[in-house]
């Protein structure tokens, strides 16, 4: 089996560097402010150093705070001003976001929570996020949790749900079970907790993207033979 070279880029926790590492690959994280969480291959440096660096496949976790709707309301002061700092923010958020146009890379898969309009649209002269290309729930991969979970991607096929436990219960109190890493109180670990990803998502995402990629190569390679044999007939003439 070809091993591929893979990037997951702003991941603390490796839990999907895990996965892709499981499955034989050459991976690392990397994350400028925390070191990998599991020990495994990891960069403490800015993505944007490596975005030279040649990579078959790369997963990308953009920081959320500025970006996701949960946040929206912080855009403005409680005397329904704008909150200047907040804008001016987001405006970075949304740049650092779009560095995944810039991997060099084929194969690029973006993840966050749901965005709220102005990170999507765009804001002043600046190109937003986009609208993603698949949102899920890890109750679709074999959690009982209530996370909504965003991807934009790019050369890469949407994930396939691989273990469907919920819906989630409708009694207010079960359903609370089901969201508390998203509910946890505000605290110095609450970001970094709920960012991590669940381990049938990571499992999923490394399974199924690295398969894609190793079968459109293996395909590319069959096709690439026959070429070969018209040109080297024609020459014959």
């Amino acid at each position: 089996m070809e091993q591929l070279n893979c990037l997951v880029a702003c991941e603390q926790s490796q839990e999907v560097t895990e996965q892709i590492i499981m499955l034989g690959h050459k991976t690392m994280s990397c994350d400028i402010e925390y070191d990998g969480a599991k020990g495994l291959p990891h960069y403490k440096v800015d993505v944007r150093d490596l975005l030279q660096e040649r990579y078959d496949l790369v997963i990308f976790h953009p920081v959320c705070r500025y970006i996701a709707n949960s946040g929206v309301r912080w855009l403005y002061n409680e005397d329904g001003r704008q909150d200047t700092c907040r804008w001016l923010s987001l405006i970075d958020a949304i740049m650092f976001f779009n560095l995944r146009h810039e991997f060099n890379s084929d194969y690029v898969g973006t993840e966050n929570p749901i965005p709220h309009k102005y990170a999507v649209n765009g804001i002043a002269d600046k190109i937003g996020i986009g609208k993603y290309d698949q949102c899920f729930q890890p109750w679709h991969f074999g959690h009982e949790k209530m996370k909504a979970t965003c991807l934009w991607l790019k050369g890469l096929p949407k994930l396939e749900h691989t273990n469907i436990v919920g819906p989630p219960p409708k009694d207010k109190k079960e359903r609370q079970k089901w969201q508390d890493v998203w509910m946890a109180s505000p605290g110095p670990d609450r970001e970094r907790l709920r960012s991590v990803t669940y381990t049938g998502i990571a499992e999923a995402m490394a399974k199924q993207w690295t398969e894609h990629i190793l079968h459109i190569r293996t395909t590319s390679a069959k096709l690439v033979i026959p070429i070969q044999n018209i040109n080297n007939q024609i020459q014959l003439f």
